[in-house]
């Protein structure tokens, strides 16, 4: 499945450019996410330079459907020391073929694109492959959805962030919690009113959450 099915904005095509060690071979901390992983990986890589090498797959790891079809491609077939990883935001989003805003998002006529069942028994699934090919694994939580976003309802992040912290206590995966942090931004932290994507400032603010905790899994040894 082609990157091209999510949508990423332009700034974010830009951060994945512009971000040292693109790609997903030949490093030690791997990120898999969609566009808001996108947005805070350069920070990421700057404040972990020196220490180790981040990659990322060259692509908006958009669904859990897409995760499933394309994570040994992304895994590289190397052994990884952590690998932080998220899926939730394409999953929750209610899409109809015929809307034209980005994304074909269109809560009131659309299908949500990963019921939270099925959403769950794929982060099951992808726990099970990215634990064999990597030493720690790190679960960032979705980011919060802002009142009056097009294809998402506030309030489901809640919902898949529950199934997906059971999946993640199952096998004794470390949390980055990303939504409280983007919970507790204000409204000028979003590129947009219900936009879901943030400013450059805010990603700077991510980034230091998630640099944070993959220093702290390193640390346990």
């Amino acid at each position: 499945m082609s990157d091209r099915t999510f949508y990423t904005p332009v700034p974010d095509r830009e951060r994945l450019a512009a971000a040292p060690a693109s790609g997903t071979h030949g490093g030690q901390v791997l990120l898999l996410g969609d566009s808001i992983s996108i947005g805070y990986t350069p920070g990421v890589c700057r404040l972990l330079q020196g220490c180790k090498t981040v990659c990322r797959p060259e692509a908006n790891c958009g669904d859990t459907e897409c995760g499933l079809a394309n994570i040994h491609a992304w895994l590289g077939g190397q052994r990884w020391e952590v690998i932080h990883f998220n899926w939730g935001l394409h999953d929750l989003c209610y899409r109809h073929p015929e809307a034209r805003l980005y994304g074909n998002r269109d809560k009131v006529r659309g299908t949500q694109s990963v019921p939270v069942d099925r959403y769950a028994a794929n982060m099951r699934k992808l726990a099970g492959v990215m634990r064999l090919q990597a030493d720690r694994l790190v679960f960032a939580t979705t980011t919060v959805v802002p009142e009056g976003e097009a294809g998402r309802f506030s309030g489901d992040e809640v919902k898949y962030n529950e199934a997906a912290l059971a999946v993640m206590k199952e096998h004794g995966i470390f949390i980055d919690d990303l939504y409280g942090l983007t919970w507790a931004m204000p409204p000028s932290s979003f590129i947009a009113p219900g936009d879901v994507h943030f400013t450059v400032e805010a990603y700077e603010v991510i980034a230091r959450k998630v640099a944070g905790s993959i220093r702290e899994v390193l640390s346990k040894g």
